[in-house]
């Protein structure tokens, strides 16, 4: 099985929106409850800062089978080293590494560009993805307690950090990730 990893393009954004409607219509793990559409998944690959919150596509074969995604943790300017991640796979890929090696890319870059930390959000139970992050160096800092409503119940969130770099007195701005090799 031939695997590639790159910088996903908004001409990916079909392909994308593809991967992530399962969680949204049978899956309790993302929150949302009508599934974005290709040009919702664009926007959200641009993001409001265009070149800062990278996402990465994996495809085998030449088949997109998953991503790993980024974006602002919280809107206010103090936040602006800290990102929250995401990673959604084909079902018939989990299990395989892939995710694993989407997100050391993913977080590769953000460390790259003079992010501090990554977030990861959590939907409880998730041990698959409580694992990966947890290989991955994230650490459990908290839940939030029956926060969401989806499918007949009430959700905890559990939040996963994970240290980029250290936390310097007078930090440089993070760059662009066109800046940082891919």
């Amino acid at each position: 099985m031939a695997v590639l990893i790159r910088p996903a393009r908004a001409d990916d954004a079909a392909a994308l929106a593809g991967i992530y409607a399962p969680y949204v219509t049978d899956s309790r793990i993302s929150f949302e409850e009508i599934p974005p559409e290709a040009d919702e998944m664009a926007r959200r690959l641009t993001g409001d800062r265009p070149g800062y919150y990278p996402w990465f596509i994996a495809e085998v074969d030449g088949k997109a089978c998953g991503f790993a995604s980024s974006s602002p943790f919280r809107a206010r300017p103090a936040y602006r080293w800290t990102v929250e991640t995401g990673i959604y796979l084909s079902a018939d890929m989990c299990g395989q590494g892939i995710g694993r090696d989407l997100l050391a890319r993913l977080l590769t870059v953000l460390e790259g560009q003079g992010y501090v930390a990554a977030i990861g959000a959590i939907t409880l139970p998730n041990a698959a993805s409580v694992i990966l992050h947890e290989r991955l160096g994230y650490a459990q800092v908290g839940t939030y307690r029956r926060v969401g409503f989806k499918l007949g119940g009430w959700l905890d969130v559990g939040l996963w950090e994970r240290n980029l770099a250290a936390r310097e007195t007078d930090p440089e701005e993070p760059r662009p990730f066109t800046e940082v090799p891919a």
